[in-house]
């Protein structure tokens, strides 16, 4: 069994704190400082000892995943985002043509943020085995209300196993209604097939499932989910019941049901609050008053305050914003924006111990770096020199440099110019 695991999306949903780089998957939300990434691949593993695990993901998200969970995971990283259905054509590709794994291999997919006990994950071989009876099979889960965030399938019998009469992907809250009085189940992500499958499904709707081919037009390939593209059309679809509890902790109201804490960070409410969740990673205190069945979630991409329940909806306001990155996470270290002008962009930039930049220079701006804490080596022009907190470096247009952090280093970047941007960026070759 080989299991494809979606941990490529951006996030939107639980803005401010999440973004393209430094993704909803990413956030150490649990009591033990794990991640949702980190959390399911160790359900993932005391269950399916034997299975192999490949993540499909955004290639910006690269770095992130190695920082959180080392090499030991193959990668399937998306040139861009073009939805789930591409991305699993993709990883599946991928999985026949690098890893050579046979046509007949049963193919689970999952996404990284169910909220789930170990049984969910148990599942898994129960689905492998109906791929040889039916082409596609689904996770079906008792929905606790009407939806229009899930697609919904309704099942001949109410047995754990059970061909589907009906799949139905995000319908309006009416039909959601009338799904769920004639029985239907909620889609719970999960899709298995055997490899074979989606590689034909690929080369009829995609126009290839050559790995390399589907590399270089990726980012012309419709922008269509696997439910919309595949699922919906499938006249042979079998679903395996969950009834434990599961919980897709994609948004704000349904990820304060997690949390262990009312309040994250420097956060102080009064006694006329009620079901009142606080997030705050910023460096400012946040006071809140009066407040009742609210989140407020502060951080460098900016401040939400919403109801619970209408924090839900919050995509389409996000889509309208300005897109630059205020603050990410790489396996080097981290960066924040801290202040832009019309001619200048101030940076707090951390490499971590034995991290360095790469070599490179700018052909549109001049940089001033501030070391602030910590010791390194900074190389300019092909000159080293030691660098510790209170030291400046004046880095002109052209020049080649990196730096080096012997000790954890913390700069203050300051980046001077009329078009100052991120491909403003020539790589040379790695000084030792």
């Amino acid at each position: 069994m080989q299991i494809i695991l979606l941990s490529g999306g951006s996030g939107q949903r639980l803005w401010p704190l999440s973004n393209d780089v430094r993704s909803k998957q990413f956030l150490k939300i649990f009591d033990n400082g794990e991640c949702m990434l980190q959390r399911v691949v160790k359900q993932i593993r005391r269950t399916n000892s034997n299975a192999s695990i490949t993540i499909a993901t955004a290639d910006k998200q690269v770095p992130l995943i190695k920082k959180f969970l080392g090499d030991e995971f193959d990668l399937s990283p998306e040139p861009c985002r073009r939805n789930t259905f591409p991305s699993i054509a993709l990883a599946a590709a991928y999985l026949h043509e690098v890893k050579r794994i046979d046509l007949n291999e049963s193919i689970i997919v999952c996404p990284v943020d169910p909220y789930v006990d170990d049984n969910f994950f148990a599942l898994f071989t129960t689905l492998a085995a109906q791929v040889a009876d039916t082409p596609l099979v689904l996770m079906g889960i008792a929905p606790t209300y009407p939806s229009e965030k899930y697609g919904y399938i309704i099942p001949q019998t109410a047995d754990n196993i059970s061909r589907v009469v009906t799949f139905k992907e995000k319908p309006n809250l009416a039909d959601a209604k009338k799904f769920i009085a004639a029985g239907a189940l909620w889609n719970g992500g999960i899709f298995a097939f055997k490899l074979g499958y989606v590689l034909d499904k690929a080369e009829k709707l995609l126009g290839t499932s050559a790995h390399d081919t589907l590399k270089k037009i990726y980012a012309d390939l419709p922008n269509i989910s696997f439910d919309y593209a595949v699922v919906e059309h499938e006249k042979k679809i079998s679903v395996v019941r969950y009834s434990d509890e599961w919980k897709d902790i994609g948004t704000w109201n349904t990820l304060t049901e997690v949390l262990a804490s009312n309040s994250i960070g420097q956060v102080q409410s009064d006694a006329t609050c009620a079901n009142l969740h606080v997030i705050n990673n910023s460096d400012v205190p946040i006071i809140c008053m009066g407040l009742r069945d609210a989140v407020v979630a502060a951080g460098p991409e900016g401040i939400l305050v919403s109801d619970k329940v209408a924090s839900s909806y919050i995509k389409p306001f996000v889509e309208r914003l300005d897109k630059q990155i205020r603050f990410a996470e790489k396996s080097w270290g981290s960066f924040k924006i801290i202040d832009v002008e019309s001619e200048s962009l101030t940076v707090k930039v951390t490499l971590n111990r034995g991290s360095r930049m790469r070599y490179h220079s700018h052909e549109r701006r001049s940089e001033v770096w501030n070391f602030i804490a910590g010791t390194g080596r900074i190389i300019v022009d092909g000159l080293e020199k030691i660098v510790r907190a209170g030291d400046v470096i004046q880095l002109p247009i052209g020049s080649k440099h990196t730096v080096i952090a012997d000790e954890p280093l913390k700069i203050i970047e300051v980046q001077f110019g009329c078009d100052i941007t991120i491909d403003d960026k020539i790589i040379w070759q790695e000084m030792n």
